[in-house]
């Protein structure tokens, strides 16, 4: 075996190896949206529909708003913020 199809082979094993590790935990459920939608959600997101990104960026940002609204329950912004700032806001909302 020469030595260039023996180092081709290392580093094709390498990238391989972190492939089967990064499919498990990042593109499966990216696949199967529907395994790991929580049941709270108010409108789920349908088979047909999931071929547009723009459903799963939907999907995503619909989890994460609840998932914020259940952590800052209780929280009153303008106790927690440092006295002269601004409250928290948005920084990726409209204008």
């Amino acid at each position: 075996m020469s030595r260039n199809l023996r180092t081709a082979l290392i580093f094709g094993g390498f990238i391989s190896l972190i492939g089967a590790a990064f499919y498990p935990i990042y593109f499966r459920p990216l696949m199967r949206l529907e395994e790991y939608m929580c049941d709270s959600w108010s409108r789920p997101v349908r088979s047909h529909l999931m071929r547009n990104t723009s459903h799963l960026k939907r999907a995503f940002s619909l989890f994460h708003e609840k998932e914020q609204a259940i952590n800052r329950a209780g929280i009153v912004q303008e106790d927690v913020q440092p006295p002269g700032l601004k409250v928290w806001s948005d920084p990726f909302g409209r204008k």
